[in-house]
């Protein structure tokens, strides 16, 4: 028995409700449901039964719920007076352009609650620097998107999403299930900033090299020079857009990564943990 399990078995205990659990916890109820079934199997009992309303606990049950609660204030009570001596430790995490906001205020929640004794400092990078700092050093680690150089950096999955083409809702490919790179044969594309990484640039500039093209260094410049000129840009297909542009899914390119990277020579406990936090959230 690990304390999240515990953690989760108690939620659901409290809640009546594995729904209701699930959203005090801020996770998806599956999982959720998962853990409780595993935890049953290893204890080799029932914990709760299942109504059409929700779940109560068996007798089994109880006798876990009351052995649990003091073992998880001793468990906090032992966090909090190791943190406490170990004073408030930085941790710098580089993010590029909204990448992190495709993690959410999840990981931000979860980390702290961990880690309340860290203090975190945000660097955010522009479209030239896909590693957001880590290649420079200026970072611990990073929420980014492949691809990019990975030689010296680790990674972690966090979710695969599909590209594609971000184009003005009066285009005539706008109304398109998909389209594919022929299809926009010709087209004025944007420019990454010279020198940056020559995987990202093949990826996202639509294969253009026009010196004409102008150069982006932002998210919302390429999202505005869209708006403004026509001119056309990749972005993932789940990209918020401002109200006159759409996204059509490039049919011809693979999915990019939202990833968490981190040095492979990096042996920071901080570190871990917030690559597990990350990977938590993407499990939940």
């Amino acid at each position: 028995m690990d304390l999240r399990s515990l953690r989760y078995f108690i939620a659901v205990a409290e809640e009546g409700h594995v729904g209701r659990a699930a959203n005090r916890l801020h996770m998806t109820q599956p999982p959720l449901s998962r853990a409780i079934r595993n935890l049953e199997d290893e204890l080799g009992v029932l914990l709760f039964e299942r109504t059409p309303k929700g779940v109560t606990l068996t007798p089994a049950g109880k006798v876990l719920y009351e052995e649990t609660g003091p073992l998880l204030g001793r468990a906090d009570r032992i966090r909090r007076r190791v943190t406490a001596a170990a004073g408030t430790a930085p941790l710098a995490v580089g993010t590029l352009a909204d990448a992190a906001q495709q993690v959410g205020d999840r990981l931000v929640s979860l980390f702290r609650a961990r880690h309340p004794h860290v203090h975190v400092t945000l660097h955010e990078a522009d479209l030239g620097d896909p590693t957001a700092g880590l290649r420079a050093g200026l970072v611990d680690v990073a929420i980014t998107r492949t691809p990019f150089d990975d030689t010296g950096i680790s990674t972690r999955v966090l979710r695969s999403v599909p590209v594609g083409v971000v184009m003005r809702a009066d285009d005539p490919f706008a109304g398109h299930p998909s389209v594919s790179s022929t299809d926009l044969a010709g087209r004025q594309w944007v420019r990454l900033p010279d020198g940056t990484d020559p995987a990202r640039t093949a990826y996202w500039t639509g294969g253009g090299d026009d010196d004409a093209s102008p150069v982006m260094r932002t998210i919302q410049e390429c999202l505005q020079a869209v708006l403004w000129n026509g001119t056309s840009a990749l972005a993932p297909v789940d990209q918020p857009l401002p109200a006159g542009l759409v996204v059509v899914p490039l049919n011809d390119r693979p999915p990019s990564d939202l990833v968490v990277a981190w040095p492979r020579t990096a042996r920071s406990p901080l570190v871990r943990g917030f690559v597990q936090v990350a990977e938590n959230c993407r499990r939940t």
